[in-house]
């Protein structure tokens, strides 16, 4: 793999920024990464735009494994001139170049290393740091029914591959009051505020209920009143769930929506589910030990796995069945964060890892027989 041209490509697209609530940086950057993709892989990519956002496919031949990525990033625009691209001393720094640019030069440079694409397709998305909201049903039709879906988002502490993530589920629970003026007639209303907290403290205990220390169940941004002198008529809480199976979570929906109000004259409305399904162990198990064979047969140092609390669009792809191994991008640290970097020197290994690991899968895919997979 040629370090040298990869840096060159990584710059490209961080210099692009690419924050995910601007769809027009978005779309610049999707030209960009196309244009990458195109000169690698010797096609040019579908387009494909949801909801004004824009996503990016290639698909090479029948579909058997796909790689997932996402061009969007955290960082407004104009983080650049805070935090412009810098390569000193091995050390790559720019928004947006752990989290996950790097992971994209990867994917094409693993790819283009290959003597043959046919089974392969590659699914970049531009929504990922929002949720997908846009792209999770493109995600999981690129990817039932394959025989694998191989992540490059960043590499946990170490270089670490994610072979589980907990799944997401997001709520807002509403509570309705009436209202009334606070100084002449407080009992007339019925205080949505009151209520409110009484739900914070019911919400803060569920994940008791469900098991031992595994699931969170996090009330987070919350609202009440319209005034310092009148009494809430509504109040809100919004709250975020991560759970490490998927049992976890239909039991946090089943007590989400039998919460009840204790505040004579509220009412309750439950909004939300689940999001991302979880990534569980079992989904990464044969990727991972297939994983552990190609590095060693590639000389590079004994791969880790990890279980992670946070989501990523492989949540979506083992979510309808599709084995799946995530964390294949850059090795750093800083995700969202000022340090962002990456460590350059472990791109070609990776590079190669993820070139060996989608060779290993068509292989084997190609000689099972038909309905297997």
């Amino acid at each position: 793999m040629n370090l040298e041209a990869m840096l060159a490509d990584l710059e490209d697209l961080v210099v692009c920024e690419s924050f995910s609530s601007d769809h027009a940086a978005v779309a610049r950057s999707a030209k960009v990464v196309a244009a990458q993709g195109e000169r690698l892989l010797g096609a040019a990519p579908e387009f494909v735009v949801l909801g004004g956002v824009t996503h990016l496919r290639w698909t090479f031949g029948t579909p058997r494994v796909l790689l997932l990525g996402h061009h969007d990033t955290v960082w407004p625009l104009g983080t650049l001139r805070t935090h412009p691209w810098s390569l000193v001393d091995g050390v790559a720094r720019g928004p947006g170049v752990f989290d996950m640019k790097a992971g994209l030069v990867q994917i094409f440079h693993a790819l283009a290393a290959l003597p043959s694409l046919d089974g392969v397709t590659v699914l970049i998305t531009g929504d990922e740091e929002l949720g997908s909201l846009t792209s999770h049903q493109l995600i999981e039709d690129s990817a039932r029914g394959l025989s694998a879906a191989f992540v490059t988002e960043a590499s946990a502490d170490g270089g670490a591959l994610k072979t589980a993530r907990k799944g997401v589920s997001n709520y807002e629970l509403i509570v309705y009051g009436k209202a009334a003026h606070a100084g002449l007639e407080p009992a007339k209303g019925a205080n949505a505020a009151v209520e409110l907290a009484h739900q914070i403290l019911a919400v803060n205990e569920l994940a008791s209920l469900v098991d031992e220390g595994l699931t969170t169940v996090t009330p987070t941004l919350s609202r009440a009143g319209t005034s310092s002198n009148t009494v809430p008529a509504q109040a809100s809480v919004q709250v975020d769930v991560r759970v490490p199976d998927v049992a976890a979570q239909q039991r946090v929906h089943e007590l989400m929506g039998a919460l009840t109000a204790t505040v004579p004259g509220t009412r309750l409305d439950v909004r939300g589910g689940p999001n991302r399904a979880p990534l569980e162990a079992a989904s990464s198990a044969g990727l991972f030990a297939l994983a552990q064979h190609v590095a060693a047969g590639l000389g590079l140092a004994p791969l880790s796995g990890v279980a992670v609390g946070g989501a990523s669009d492989g949540n979506y792809t083992a979510g309808v069945g599709c084995p799946t191994l995530d964390g294949l991008g850059a090795v750093g640290g800083g995700a969202h964060a000022d340090h962002e970097h990456v460590i350059t020197a472990e791109m070609p290994g990776r590079t190669a890892l993820l070139s060996g690991l989608v060779a290993s899968v068509l292989r084997r895919s190609a000689a099972e027989p038909e309905g297997v997979r």
